[in-house]
Formats: C-alpha cells, sequence, structure tokens
C-alpha cells in the first residue's frame, strides 16, 4: 500500500466520533476506495469534532504513525484487503482495519483463545501453560490478550513450544500494557504477531479492553477459559464468542475456588466442560474447517490472488512438498502460488491430515 493511500486510511482511523458500521457501508459503496469516503464525509453532516480533524488533520500524528508502519514487520491490515481475516466479518462491529507486528499471515489460520483470571492459582497457570502448548503443537495459533496470569502463561508456552501465538492488545500498537511484559511482546512479534485496532499512542483504557475481547472471540474458532471469578472479563469474551457462533470451553475446579465459579457458570450456560487439550482441538475442528473453505473461496474469488486448485486437486503442491520440511518462502517458489492463496491451500491440507506445519514457518507432507 502506497504513502497516498496509508495516509488516507489514517486520516480516516483517526476521524473521532465516527461509527465504523457507518463507515463500512460508505466503503462498500465507493467499491472500498477510501479517499473518496473521506471526500464523501467532508461533503457530509458531522459533529464538530471529526470536522475540524478532516479539515486540518494533525500532520505530526499522521507521520508517527507513517514512521510506525515503516518499520520491518509492520502493516495496516485493511478490512478492504484479500487477506482481512474473514471470520472477524462475522462478528458485531468489525474492525475497519488493524495494527499489526510481525506475521499478519498468522490471522488466517485457525486460532484459539486462551484467556483466563489476571489472578490466577499456581494450578490454573500450570492449565495454561499445558493446554496452549498442546493444542499449538496440534497446529491451532493460541490466541491471548497479553493480560497478566493465563494470558502471559498461554503465550509463553505457544512460544516455548516452537510456535507462534498473536497477541491482541487493548492499547495502540507502540504500547505494552502491562510494562513489564515488554520482553514477551517482543518474542510475539518476533515469532508471532501483535494485533491492535487503536492508532498508535492510544494508552490503556478500561474500556478498551471489552473491545479487545470482541476481537479475541472474533479471530478465533473457539475459546477456552481457565480460572475466572463471576465478574471476570474473561466470561465477556465467552459471551462473544457464543453471541458469534463460536465454540466455549471451560475448564472446572473445586467448589470452594472462587476463580472455579466463572468456569462453573459458563458450563451451565452451555459451554462446553473439557479436562484436557484433545477435547478442545476435537470441539474445535469443524470451525476450524469451516474457516479454511471460507478462506480458500474468498481468495480464489479475488481477482488480485492467485486462483487455488479445487481440493481433490492437491496433487501438484503434495509433489512440491515433497518428503522434507520446506520453507514456506521455498514453496512459493517451487509453486509460483501467492503467499496468501498457498497459506490457504496449506491450511486445507492441514486440516485433512496430510500436512503438519513445523516451526519456523516450515511445512512437512504426513505420509499417506
Amino acid at each position: 500500500m502506497d504513502e497516498s493511500l496509508l495516509r488516507a486510511w489514517l486520516t480516516l482511523l483517526r476521524t473521532p466520533g465516527l461509527r465504523p458500521g457507518a463507515v463500512r457501508d460508505r466503503l462498500e459503496a465507493c467499491g472500498g476506495d477510501v479517499r473518496r469516503v473521506l471526500e464523501d464525509l467532508r461533503r457530509g453532516p458531522l459533529p464538530p469534532p471529526a470536522r475540524a480533524w478532516l479539515a486540518a488533520p494533525e500532520e505530526k500524528r499522521l507521520g508517527e504513525d507513517l514512521a510506525w508502519l515503516a518499520r520491518p514487520g509492520h502493516r495496516l491490515l485493511c478490512c478492504t484487503e484479500a487477506d482481512f481475516p474473514p471470520q472477524l466479518l462475522a462478528i458485531a462491529q468489525p474492525p475497519l482495519a488493524l495494527f499489526v507486528a510481525g506475521d499478519a499471515g498468522l490471522l488466517l489460520r485457525p486460532q484459539v483463545a486462551v484467556v483466563g483470571a489476571r489472578q490466577a492459582s499456581p494450578a490454573g497457570l500450570a492449565h495454561a501453560r499445558r493446554f496452549a502448548a498442546a493444542l499449538a503443537q496440534a497446529g491451532y495459533v493460541v490466541t491471548s490478550g497479553l493480560a497478566e496470569g493465563i494470558d502471559g502463561a498461554a503465550h509463553r508456552a505457544a512460544l516455548d513450544a516452537g510456535a507462534p501465538t498473536v497477541a491482541v492488545i487493548g492499547t495502540g500498537p507502540d504500547r505494552v500494557y502491562p510494562r513489564h511484559h515488554r520482553e514477551l511482546a517482543a518474542r510475539i512479534v518476533a515469532a508471532g504477531a501483535l494485533v491492535s485496532e487503536f492508532v498508535p499512542g492510544t494508552p490503556a483504557r478500561p474500556d478498551h479492553f471489552p473491545r479487545r475481547n470482541r476481537l479475541l472471540a472474533g479471530l478465533s474458532c473457539g475459546t477456552l477459559v481457565i480460572e475466572a471469578g463471576l465478574k471476570s472479563g474473561s466470561l465477556i469474551t465467552a459471551r462473544l464468542a457464543a453471541e458469534a457462533g463460536r465454540e466455549v470451553c471451560a475448564l472446572p475446579g473445586p467448589i470452594d475456588h472462587a476463580l472455579a465459579h466463572g468456569c462453573h457458570r459458563l458450563i451451565r450456560d452451555g459451554a462446553r466442560l473439557v479436562e484436557t487439550p484433545a477435547e478442545v482441538a476435537e470441539a474445535l475442528l469443524p470451525a476450524a474447517r469451516a474457516q479454511g473453505g471460507l478462506l480458500a473461496g474468498r481468495l480464489a474469488a479475488d481477482a488480485e490472488a492467485t486462483p487455488a486448485p479445487p481440493a481433490p486437486e492437491h496433487a501438484a503442491l503434495l509433489a512440491a512438498l515433497g518428503h522434507a520440511p520446506v520453507a514456506l518462502d521455498e514453496l512459493i517458489a517451487r509453486t509460483g502460488m501467492g503467499a496468501s492463496a498457498l497459506s490457504a491451500q496449506l491450511l486445507l491440507l492441514e486440516l485433512e491430515g496430510r500436512v503438519a506445519p513445523l516451526p519456523g514457518d516450515r511445512y512437512q507432507r504426513i505420509p499417506d
């Protein structure tokens, strides 16, 4: 995306007082042309702060945003782009764009949200590490919110297992909250992705975290709750996941443990009681397969994407894989496919049990 188009998107995202749903409708009416949307907004009725901003956007702020995006591995992923996560379009109030530091392609892979109490017990932290490591090794991207407790344990366990992890945060992408998770955030950016819908410079505010939670729930095939009090934010994530038609799993606990009460309420309300990572992986499999099919169809329909071969005709891709581990870049060179289309096909083969993802963005064919 060239700087002029980025500037237009940043101008739009920083305009105060706009309703995302209304902006999305305008984008659709304008064929995804954000510059035309800005022109329409400037001509129409607007709240005074929005009108003032659009009349004279602050160049200093836009310059800082562009400087952040110019760094290696940083990206603004807009809802009009072919590789915007299609699963987010099914949630209430989908974001207009995401700021991503790290591998944006991970957002297209099947994810599981692992969430829970900030003041987790030692047993809860051990459960988070065990479930996150096993789910990562099963091919799911562990996604969480970079918070204390269960979130941090899940992120670290995935990384320690040699797998990527995604952190969805409630601040701008240039800030880390809590601050002492800076080292963890750096590990996530290097081996996964850090994601925010908030513009750079945005501080942590209480109302940002429910918004963050809807993205956690929306990106994932399902949500696993490990320890939660009755007023836990994890229950918000679980409710949003259920409202989006996603699977909700919860670990039971001792009846006299306050951090088990939230999980017990979820189970009474219809969440799946789980005791092993295998139960979670099995519960999420239908959603993961559906996501793979949706992604492949979307990419094949996009005029700029390399058309993906029909599912029965994977022979060429399997032949290109050979029988030794292959890096994604090498596979792109062997097949001539675009990265997004290739990732979609690898995802389908992975869900069919014919390809296994390996650390270092590599893949290996599973013998028939």
